[in-house]
């Protein structure tokens, strides 16, 4: 097939330009302010939209296998590719998990016959991801996966976490921790502090996660394995990743859109679980030093931690109701509306925190508006305000603090390989 996008705007310079962008088959052939309409040629136009590359996200989950009331690859994938995601890294707490090749090769061809969007495969750290046993890391490795992870259980052992990293730094591909320290965790179900007092609720103590890093930190200085902090949540995690980074260890970290945008300060008096994620929404000063830290560099990219649950699991109450909130539909906007409107980031920013960067450090290809390239991008509308609902939601998933929220950069279009993932009314 072959696409003409009309009247879009990309990103140059000094600022949105207008451009044409003709897609034939998988590539970019031509990009001009103006471009003729091949006679064979569908047109899609863009009244303005911005042209982005495809955004790259190296956190969601998925569930399927083993939670598919909760989301599939199919519903996951759409709602990745209606946020303008191209690639995805799918978390490994699945049933059966990708803990063997075989596993490992099974998931991958699940993904690519499901998904809507390009999906990397993470394996786990242990075996079952829980416990002490490690999996085999170069078979792992040779069956496809992009990374490692335990995502949703830290870790406990130094030694198990030790041994990981000696393994994990032979592949070369990046360990993605959840740090958590269970003795720590207290049972808490959202951030200690004067507003876990207000509403009594049981406090998670940010020591929980800053313990647990700080061990970390010294165990990747020792072995030199590229060590990726997932969902940095606390100001002191922050200074700690920043003075690693100054000592030379190969450490880089992702915050998530909630932890940007909201604050403990921000959790109801109503019963609302929608606002129980793991790790919690810390303070006010740790918001705005995760802030600080994506502009001085110390936050390598931002990620979503997409993870679906049943509206019946969510309606039991926050605090039996089970941790995470979905986040690929409308990352973009509620950033863009947020922090680019409000001159805080720059466009450019933002772009690069959701593709090139997390791209790079995951070492996949990072999509690019550029002819001969493939066509991996997105298209948003910067101009119009919507409304965010749970009927706009795609992902089974509809359990977001953020329903209600008005925003900008909705997305228009999402084209991955030159074909479209996501149109919003067709276009045409």
């Amino acid at each position: 097939m072959t696409y003409l996008l009309k009247n879009g705007h990309i990103l140059g310079q000094h600022g949105l330009q207008p451009q044409d962008i003709l897609i034939d088959g998988q590539t970019i052939t031509a990009m001009a302010a103006h471009l003729d309409t091949p006679a064979d040629a569908t047109v899609l136009d863009l009244e303005g939209g911005f042209i982005s590359p495809g955004l790259v996200d190296v956190h969601v989950h998925f569930r399927d296998p083993g939670q598919t009331d909760k989301e599939t690859i199919r519903t996951g994938s759409a709602a990745a590719a209606h946020g303008g995601f191209t690639f995805v890294g799918a978390m490994p707490n699945i049933t059966p998990t990708t803990d063997t090749p075989a596993a490992m090769t099974a998931q991958i061809k699940r993904n690519q016959t499901a998904g809507k969007v390009r999906i990397g495969q993470y394996a786990p750290i242990t075996m079952g991801r829980t416990g002490d046993k490690l999996v085999d890391f170069a078979a792992l490795q040779k069956a496809g996966a992009f990374a490692f992870s335990n995502d949703g259980s830290g870790i406990q052992s130094a030694e198990t976490m030790y041994l990981a990293m000696q393994g994990i730094e032979k592949t070369g591909l990046p360990l993605a921790a959840h740090v958590e320290d269970v003795s720590l965790f207290n049972h808490g179900v959202i951030n200690a502090g004067p507003r876990a007092q207000e509403l009594n609720l049981p406090g998670i103590d940010k020591t929980a996660e800053t313990a647990q890093l700080a061990r970390d930190l010294v165990l990747a200085q020792a072995t030199g394995v590229h060590y990726h902090v997932c969902h940095v949540s606390t100001a002191e995690s922050l200074q700690m990743i920043r003075m690693a980074k100054m000592a030379g260890v190969n450490v880089t970290c992702e915050a998530a859109p909630h932890h940007l945008l909201l604050s403990d300060q921000d959790i109801p008096d109503t019963d609302n679980s929608n606002f129980k994620m793991n790790p919690p929404l810390r303070s006010e000063s740790d918001r705005q030093a995760l802030v600080v830290g994506l502009l001085d560099g110390t936050v390598d990219c931002i990620a979503t931690d997409h993870a679906p649950h049943t509206q019946a699991e969510k309606d039991q109450g926050i605090l039996k109701a089970p941790f995470g909130i979905v986040g690929s539909e409308n990352a973009f906007s509620l950033l863009y509306t947020r922090f680019v409107r409000t001159k805080l980031f720059t466009l450019g920013q933002l772009i690069a925190w959701m593709s090139a960067r997390p791209a790079k450090l995951f070492n996949v290809p990072a999509p690019q508006l550029k002819v001969g390239h493939t066509a991996d991008l997105a298209v948003f509308d910067l101009a119009h305000q919507q409304t965010i609902t749970a009927e706009q939601l795609v992902s089974k998933g509809k359990n977001t603090p953020f329903l209600g929220t008005k925003v900008y950069g909705g997305t228009l279009a999402t084209f991955v390989g030159g074909q479209p993932v996501y149109q919003r009314g067709e276009l045409q």
